[in-house]
């Protein structure tokens, strides 16, 4: 699932628009919904999306045992 996919979802549950989330985090709405087209996010970017949507955001790789990098 992409990035962009997610964040689709994210704020389909919490009921906020595209254009609210992309004030939020500081850009216009026509920027952020081009960046959603090429799914083109950073970690710091995710980041502070979480933390508009009041969630958090971890990006780890996880291994069968358990561990995670």
């Amino acid at each position: 699932m992409s990035n962009a996919q997610k964040i689709r979802m994210a704020l389909a549950y919490i009921r906020m628009s595209e254009a609210q989330l992309a004030r939020s985090i500081g850009t216009s709405p026509q920027a952020f919904h081009q960046r959603m087209k090429t799914d083109k996010f950073t970690a710091d970017d995710l980041s502070k999306i979480a933390k508009v949507l009041g969630a958090t955001y971890s990006s780890v790789f996880e291994f069968p045992d358990g561990t995670r990098v």
